[in-house]
């Protein structure tokens, strides 16, 4: 299964962000998204490296509460 990742946006240069999650800091392409106006503590989800969409805080915030939710699920209840 693959799983888009919401991911903060920390620091843009060009195409390329440094985004956060639970964390956990990666460099992300924004080559898919050159066109949507995109600023520092934006929301985006992360697949593969690359961000494909722009998403609200709250959507972020409920994605990661269903993969929490999942996570604890196949842990046996500990996330």
């Amino acid at each position: 299964m693959c799983l888009g990742i919401p991911m903060q946006i920390k620091q843009i240069d060009g195409f390329t962000a440094r985004c956060e999650a639970k964390g956990v800091e990666r460099d992300v392409s924004l080559f898919m998204l050159q066109h949507e106006p995109l600023d520092t503590g934006d929301f985006v989800i992360v697949h593969v490296g690359y961000a494909i969409q722009k998403v609200t805080p709250e959507d972020a915030a409920t994605a990661w509460e269903i993969y929490d939710e999942m996570l604890a699920r196949e842990n046996g209840g500990h996330a």
